[in-house]
């Protein structure tokens, strides 16, 4: 057994052992509107996850840029307070994928795709057409993550879900089944290495 010290490993170092070890992580593709000139930016992050269903809240880890510039979609849900995440699936991830690319703030990443926008219900970013699962998201909290010499790194936010939309061939409304199979979601590993679903089998949790 290796034990390792963080405060003796590069960050490089950290990042990828943790990206590595904590897998398979689910990507949220998420889409804001910038209130400077109304550009709908979309991005996929992997540092996502449930926090609460009552209330129904999600999370974002968002790492800064060089010089602790927020990026753009933190930058935008901190700004109006709304976002819009899907759930990243097979047939959609080879555009998601194009939209980590480093464009101009008033340039959208959706115009790499073939991606379409569909107006939103209750809040004012559009979504993903093409996505199976998307959550129409109000911004609940945001926490700047500062690194031992007191910079900001990391925008943390945690959303409330304030609608859901979900494709019919994925969910049994009678019984609130997701079917996972159906969906096909795609995780990240480490590096560019993505995962599709394996094997799925049952346990039963003791009394």
């Amino acid at each position: 057994m290796i034990t390792l010290d963080p405060n003796e490993l590069k960050d490089r170092e950290k990042y990828k052992l943790l990206t590595g070890a904590i897998v398979p992580r689910p990507i949220a593709f998420v889409t804001t509107t910038s209130t400077v000139n109304g550009t709908v930016n979309a991005a996929p992050f992997s540092f996502f996850n449930i926090v609460s269903s009552d209330p129904p809240i999600i999370s974002l880890s968002i790492g800064r840029r060089a010089g602790n510039t927020m990026k753009d979609t933190a930058r935008n849900a901190v700004a109006n307070g709304e976002l819009v995440v899907h759930i990243s699936t097979e047939n959609l991830i080879e555009d998601i994928n194009e939209t980590a690319a480093l464009l101009p703030a008033a340039r959208s990443e959706l115009e790499l795709t073939g991606l379409n926008k569909v107006d939103s219900t209750i809040v004012s970013v559009p979504g993903i057409l093409e996505a199976k699962v998307r959550f129409e998201c109000r911004l609940e909290q945001h926490h700047e993550i500062k690194n031992d010499h007191g910079n900001t790194v990391t925008d943390f936010l945690m959303a409330r879900i304030v609608c859901i939309h979900i494709d019919e061939t994925v969910y049994d409304p009678q019984k609130g089944y997701v079917f996972t199979e159906t969906l096909r979601p795609v995780a990240r590993l480490a590096g560019s290495n993505y995962a599709e679903l394996g094997k799925i089998y049952s346990l039963i949790r003791p009394e």
